[in-house]
């Protein structure tokens, strides 16, 4: 799989606003969207990796620190599984003609935006009044 460029992304940030979304833009999203749920799916094979069985000696401290370890990879791993969902749903929108318009509102997400969660579904003002609303009923 060929990796985007910086020169790619400057081009397609570099397109008018009314070009938003258009087929170069959207294969653009596409590619990057597979590229990091290929990476994503590497780097949690790899923590899957670190969970293969070790020789369990040493003392308590070092058999402690293991399972402390491991734990930790555990939410890792856990963590990162949930976010494959969110690029399949990216995906599906894509080619459903609804990525990068927010679920919410309708309104575009931003070019930016998508570049630095290409995952987004709302909104950076839609995202901000969501986590505001939760925020508020955590109190």
């Amino acid at each position: 799989m060929k990796k985007l460029s910086a020169e790619e992304k400057k081009a397609i940030l570099a397109m008018p606003p009314e070009a938003y979304m258009n087929e170069e833009q959207q294969a653009f999203f596409l590619q990057l969207l597979k590229e990091e749920r290929a990476t994503l799916l590497e780097h949690i094979e790899e923590l899957k990796e670190q969970l293969q069985p070790a020789n369990e000696t040493g003392d308590e401290g070092d058999i402690a620190s293991r399972e402390e370890h491991l734990r930790m990879l555990l939410r890792q791993i856990d963590r990162e599984s949930r976010l494959l969902p969110k690029f399949d749903a990216a995906l599906l929108r894509l080619r459903n003609g609804d990525y990068g318009y927010c679920m919410e509102s309708g309104e575009p997400i931003g070019l930016e935006r998508l570049m630095l969660r290409p995952t987004a579904e709302l909104s950076f003002d839609a995202k901000i009044k969501q986590e505001m609303k939760e925020g508020h009923f955590r109190k």
